[in-house]
């Protein structure tokens, strides 16, 4: 049986690598929407979806222009400076609603190409797990250490090496623990979670699941939603 379960989607971020003065990309257009869109749908399609916080940056200008942003089901919180202080913005938006067992799935706004069979199986596998997991995709490259003259150190073995992909599905009580004591470097929830000396499961799911980070990723995420047939 699959959970009910709460978003928490930060999308405060800029656009520093997409260009100076880029719109954020988290509306960048893609195939007839925005990326925020694309990313938002999957969750939307979903009846076990209790209800969405979107966290923005306090100077966003653009939210409100979209027709997403009238859906009874998303609400906006404010952000902070680094990812982890705009996800414990978005718990916090949910702290009278969400209970302490509640599940919660937090998406990168910059990620559109979620298919509904990934989240489907994140949250099959993690409905009764005691600690929650993540999307992740094994490393399949050949990776290098490289050393301060830009030169190969050393080449790292891949075995056991998954690259860490949204969303990440964590028990409410336990995330607003673990967040609360981690620093400003901590990247993804997971990281927090495994301060706990917890350890959350990996959830194979697909490498499309790409983050939108530098222009040529918008033309990856075209290729990949135009074969999907997605509009």
């Amino acid at each position: 049986m699959i959970p009910a379960f709460w978003v928490v989607m930060p999308a405060a971020g800029s656009a520093r690598r997409m260009g100076a003065s880029a719109t954020p990309k988290q509306y960048l257009p893609l195939r007839g929407a925005t990326v925020i869109e694309h990313a938002l749908r999957p969750f939307l399609e979903r009846s076990e979806c209790a209800g969405i916080i979107v966290v923005l940056n306090a100077a966003d200008t653009h939210w409100r222009s979209l027709r997403i942003a009238s859906d009874a089901r998303i609400s906006i919180a404010s952000g902070g400076d680094e990812r982890v202080d705009s996800v414990r913005c978005g718990l916090e938006a949910l702290s009278s609603r969400a209970q302490s067992q509640d599940w919660i799935l937090v998406h990168d706004a910059a990620r559109p190409c979620l298919s509904a069979d990934d989240l489907q199986h994140l949250l099959e596998s993690l409905s009764d797990d005691e600690v929650g997991g993540l999307l992740a995709a094994p490393v399949v490259d050949t990776l290098k250490r490289a050393d301060a003259k830009g030169r190969v150190s050393a080449t790292i073995d891949r075995v056991s090496l998954w690259h860490a992909l949204t969303p990440q599905m964590f028990r409410y009580e336990i995330l607003v623990r673990a967040l609360a004591s981690c620093g400003a470097t901590t990247t993804d929830e997971a990281q927090a979670i495994e301060a706990l000396a917890l350890h959350p499961k990996l959830v194979q799911g697909s490498a499309d699941n790409l983050k939108i980070t530098v222009p040529a990723d918008l033309t990856r995420a075209e290729r990949i939603l135009a074969a999907r047939g997605e509009q």
